[in-house]
């Protein structure tokens, strides 16, 4: 492993999510808890996309391990979400697309952070220009179809869960290319309030990976 693989994953060790603890909160606590979640969420999703870019320089035992201890930061900064949102229907609306979007990573549905990450905040428009400029990468021979069709699959979800109106092309590219762990995602998050289901079955996946 050389240097800067190295560096990266002491990084990836070293980086804990902290439990964060509120009261009630007007809109300005409201404002700020939010960018601190979506801070804290940010440097998750760093975490792994630095895990994946340095993947080749780790050997598989290592990036098993620091990958698992990554889901388990994600599903322990779910629980702390959860605990934040009781009660509250203000925050429900406002972080139930986080939620949704942290479970579906610990779950291993969506496998791209910058997706995640853009899901979590509830931000289409940009998922849409993401979209698009894989579909010009794809033209051009810069991204391997496999991993378009993956990264597709993960946006088009994402905007439907979204409330975002789909083509009926878009319907049934995802129809012909969700796999498994997509689809059970799916069945058990028809809509935001699912969250004991899909933490369930993230447990199952993070224990199968485990074996």
């Amino acid at each position: 492993m050389n240097n800067y693989a190295f560096l990266k994953l002491t990084t990836l060790r070293a980086s804990k999510v902290g439990v964060i603890k509120m009261a009630s909160r007007g809109k300005t606590e409201t404002s700020k808890l939010k960018q601190n979640l979506e801070e804290q969420l940010d440097r998750l999703m760093q975490q792994l996309q630095d895990l994946e870019e340095c993947r080749e320089e780790l050997d598989a035992d290592e990036y098993e391990e620091t990958k698992r201890e990554t889901l388990e930061q994600l599903r322990e900064f779910s629980d702390s979400l959860k605990k934040i949102m009781s009660g509250n229907m203000t925050l429900v609306d406002e972080l139930s697309g986080m939620q949704l979007a942290i479970q579906a990573a610990i779950s291993q549905a969506f496998k791209t952070p910058e997706v995640i990450r853009l899901f979590a905040k509830k931000q289409p428009g940009q998922l849409r220009t993401r979209l698009a400029e894989m579909d010009r990468d794809l033209m051009v021979g810069k991204l391997e179809r496999d991993l378009y069709t993956q990264q597709k699959v993960e946006i088009l979800t994402a905007l439907r869960k979204l409330g975002e109106k789909l083509t009926d092309d878009d319907e049934a590219f995802l129809t012909a290319n969700a796999g498994a762990a997509l689809s059970q995602f799916e069945k058990v998050s028809t809509d935001l309030g699912s969250g004991d289901k899909v933490l369930a079955l993230a447990g199952f996946e993070v224990e199968k990976a485990k074996k």
